[in-house]
């Protein structure tokens, strides 16, 4: 891409303040939120943002809190995306076969919406045209990382590109290189996974009512499912579904002729969007609880999904990925020192500990409570829903979860400079 410095061909490896490794949406956040920092910027990724291969940047969906969309805002690249972004206007969370549901408003919030679903296609495209009108920053893609030795001052990382082998040396390593990190990996650090027995079947769905901004969360005996709203195209019915199933059921779910799929989704969901008209392309992958045994070491720190992966029921784990970039890049900002710093490092994952461990209990107590079929479990649930949508307060602090569970939001969830 023009714009981005090239491969060094000297015989001693190239040093940077700052290796991030994964181009994907966190990691190209923070190389966007570190423009102008004046320091030696290297971004390491496997994949080419345009390639039909790029997992980040699928056709998949991502729910965008208000926060993120802030940082997206002080980052100047929301105008972007923002086309291409389906307000929220309202959730709508019920509970099949049982009277209760929850239903939370922008409205009557005083807000414009409670989010925007925006395609990760477009997301990450904003990010990387962002990227290519950055002269300061190296990159190195299609490469991947293949080794990793610490010294006192830095940390030399071996990468594999077409262009044969390259050693880069860097004051910091950030992994953003998700759930099953090879940065994580190369330190010997393990990683605590909780598997849900769930796998999500992603699809999108036509209906013949149109879209009205709200984005449902039903939870059913089939298991949970998401119905997100999507920009208006010619078509103003599309929405994007996110059924978790047990692995077998979202199997059979994802070789099923569409028309029984059809079935079997409005069977399980109900009318409240409309009659099912058409599907478009599905794909499942497995959901689990991810954690990182440590999300630093020396001259190392991970963030994102190499830190955390999260189920996608509460649609927190980018929002969450983001506010560590934000926050990282606050830190980095602040100070005209070594990037790598062990105390700047500990600040920074100290600080950050309160919102990640709050965001990790959110999620993982719904999945676990609306995956619960007992019926004491069950009553208890519609009493929770039904005190949930009869209490103000309670809709106001949901409604600002986006800003994360920490006691300091990152200056650009404020919608705030770094500087």
């Amino acid at each position: 891409m023009s714009g981005l410095a090239t491969v060094s061909s000297s015989d001693s490896p190239a040093r940077y303040d700052i290796a991030i490794v994964g181009g994907g949406l966190v990691g190209a956040s923070l190389a966007v939120a570190l423009r102008g920092s004046g320091r030696r910027v290297l971004l390491v990724e496997a994949f080419a943002p345009d390639s039909a291969a790029q997992p980040s940047f699928d056709e998949r969906t991502t729910a965008l809190g208000n926060a993120s969309r802030r940082v997206f805002e002080a980052l100047k690249v929301w105008p972007a995306m923002r086309a291409e972004a389906a307000p929220i206007n309202a959730i709508h969370v019920s509970d099949a076969g049982r009277f209760a549901f929850a239903r939370l408003e922008a409205a009557r919030l005083g807000l414009d919406a409670l989010g925007y679903v925006v395609p990760n296609r477009v997301i990450g495209r904003a990010l990387w045209s962002a990227l290519s009108m950055d002269s300061a920053l190296s990159l190195r893609v299609p490469a991947r990382v293949e080794s990793l030795e610490r010294q006192a001052d830095a940390v030399t990382l071996g990468i594999v590109s077409d262009t044969g082998v390259e050693s880069v040396s860097a004051s910091l390593i950030v992994a953003c290189d998700g759930g099953a990190s090879k940065v994580r990996e190369l330190l010997g650090i393990a990683a605590t996974v909780d598997d849900y027995s769930q796998h999500a079947v992603i699809a999108n769905v036509l209906t013949d009512l149109p879209n009205d901004g709200v984005a449902y969360e039903r939870f059913t005996p089939a298991g949970p499912m998401a119905l997100l709203p999507l920009a208006a195209g010619p078509e103003a019915g599309w929405r994007m579904l996110v059924w978790a199933a047990r692995p077998e059921d979202a199997q059979r779910l994802q070789q099923l002729d569409a028309a029984q799929f059809l079935r079997e989704w409005q069977q399980a969901f109900g009318w409240r969007a409309g009659r099912a008209l058409r599907l478009g392309a599905r794909a499942r992958y497995p959901l689990a609880l991810t954690r990182s045994d440590a999300s630093v070491a020396e001259r190392v720190v991970l963030i994102g999904n190499a830190a955390q992966a999260l189920h996608p029921v509460a649609g927190q784990g980018f929002n969450l990925g983001l506010r560590d970039a934000a926050a990282l890049a606050e830190s980095l900002m602040e100070t005209r020192g070594d990037w790598g710093d062990a105390q700047l490092l500990a600040g920074f994952v100290g600080a950050r500990q309160a919102d990640r461990d709050g965001v990790v209990r959110f999620t993982d107590t719904l999945v676990r409570t609306f995956s619960d079929t007992r019926p004491m479990v069950a009553g208890l649930r519609d009493a929770g829903l039904l005190l949930f949508d009869l209490l103000p307060p309670a809709k106001q602090a949901l409604s600002r979860v986006s800003l994360g569970f920490g006691r300091r939001t990152p200056r650009l969830a404020r919608g705030l400079p770094l500087r």
